[in-house]
């Protein structure tokens, strides 16, 4: 036997080894059970219903008395999703408006900490320096690789030290500095009352085109289809003066949005821009709060489609003009069942003027309140008078990036009952805020199981 085939009998009994080793301490037994995640447990997001998928008649089922023919009948299927039970609020807007503000203060206290060379174990602004800007030998491996990789670009804030925004309390005159920036000069207060420049309220999301991206099959790179956007997100308060000329609404230009009295009413003066802003900064905060507690991501918050938000607001019934069946805007009782401009523009008829709370009136049958009237509400669709015609019979969706035009659905306060009928179609431009159009979001369902017409049922 030459040494050739001693050496490879040893290598072939060396492989068998480690063949051997390795199955004894395998759990698979050598069978194929796939890779395992991380055990996922559904849950239903705070303040939303579960909408079960299904098929649904969407568009006009009786006489179309403007004579648009924008809503031909269509039989279409819509997958399982969640949404708000009530339109979002000023209260729950405003944790964004604050989430947003606090996140750029902190972004400059940490900037004036760098600069004047304060760590964290400094007192004062110190505090509040970036989390890499102590000890270089206190940093992890990945830490300080992020840091001469990237520099500036992936530094991390300090969330965990409280704000001061008592003026009393400030703990040194640079923390004073970066605060006095964030407000309007003296000169531009109103009253003597100190104010934020609500023009610096600057959230930046990035957004991935993934439609657009799946036509070229890999042929171009993610970076090509990845789009950044800022966008102010103070609500325009102005809306309730510029919308109705020669019509004193002072008062709700003044507290609508900031004032408690206010906090359970739809926010309004929000562009499409705003809500969509909205909907990235809510996946953004849920899911931070996830990985913290070692938990998956849930799927995005999004603005439904329009035919997602037709089916909701039908709430299985099926040919209806309302949300609560109809065809007309009143009970049994004579009492109105929404918030709108009654009786010839008799609007205190529904014992309401203006918006009421997001949870008032009655909901429909997929607990969901305000399908029709209060506030109209955006949803993600680009509006096309023809889109019925050539849109997928499955969870269908047009939203055109060159089209500025967006579908509003549901009616407000100051439209009359045919804006309120579940397949009424009126669009605004994206750009645009106004008094009476507000917004709502939903969530995509995990799994298929979930359906309201399931042909075993």
């Amino acid at each position: 036997m030459t040494s050739t085939d001693i050496f490879m009998k040893k290598i072939t009994f060396l492989i068998l080894v480690l063949v051997i080793v390795s199955s004894c301490g395998s759990r698979d037994k050598g069978e194929l059970v796939g890779v395992k995640g991380k055990r996922w447990h559904p849950e239903k997001p705070y303040g939303m219903s579960l909408i079960p998928g299904g098929a649904f008649v969407m568009g006009k089922s009786d006489d179309d008395i403007v004579d648009l023919q924008d809503a031909p009948t269509k039989t279409v299927t819509v997958r399982s999703f969640y949404m708000d039970e009530t339109e979002i609020t000023n209260s729950e807007y405003r944790q964004f408006v604050h989430w947003v503000r606090d996140s750029i203060l902190r972004e400059k206290l940490a900037e004036m900490a760098d600069l004047e060379g304060k760590g964290p174990d400094d007192e004062g602004i110190g505090e509040y320096a970036y989390l890499d800007a102590g000890d270089p030998e206190d940093l992890t491996p990945y830490q300080r690789y992020i840091l001469d990789t990237y520099g500036d670009e992936q530094r991390k804030i300090n969330n965990d030290v409280d704000l001061i925004f008592d003026t009393e309390d400030y703990p040194d005159e640079l923390y004073a500095e970066v605060m006095d920036g964030m407000y309007l000069p003296p000169d531009e207060w109103y009253n003597g009352q100190r104010t934020w420049d609500v023009e610096q309220f600057e959230f930046e999301y990035t957004y991935m085109d993934i439609e657009e991206a799946a036509k070229y099959k890999g042929l171009l790179k993610r970076s090509d289809f990845t789009e950044k956007y800022p966008v102010k997100v103070y609500p325009d308060t102005t809306v309730w003066i510029r919308d109705f000329e020669y019509a004193y609404n002072v008062p709700m230009h003044n507290d609508y949005f900031w004032h408690e009295a206010y906090g359970d009413y739809p926010v309004v003066g929000i562009t499409w821009e705003q809500a969509d802003a909205f909907c990235q900064w809510r996946s953004l905060y849920k899911n931070s709060y996830l990985k913290s507690k070692g938990k998956p991501n849930v799927n995005m918050f999004r603005l439904p489609s329009e035919a997602e938000w037709e089916y909701a607001a039908r709430g299985g019934l099926d040919g209806a003009a309302f949300p609560w069946g109809g065809p007309y805007a009143k009970n049994d009782r004579g009492c109105f069942l929404a918030n709108f401009k009654p009786l010839r523009g008799n609007y205190a008829a529904d014992q309401a003027l203006y918006t009421v709370e997001a949870d008032a009136y009655e909901p429909n049958d997929y607990n969901l309140w305000n399908m029709a009237g209060n506030v109209s509400e955006w949803v993600n669709s680009s509006y096309d008078a023809s889109s019925y015609e050539y849109t997928a019979s499955f969870n269908p969706n047009v939203n055109d990036k060159e089209n500025p035009r967006k579908v509003v659905r549901g009616g407000s306060w100051k439209d009359v009952a045919y804006y309120l009928q579940v397949s009424t179609r009126d669009y605004e431009h994206a750009d645009s805020a106004r008094s009476f159009i507000g917004f709502r979001t939903v969530q995509d369902y995990l799994g298929t199981d979930a359906t309201a017409n399931d042909a075993t049922n």
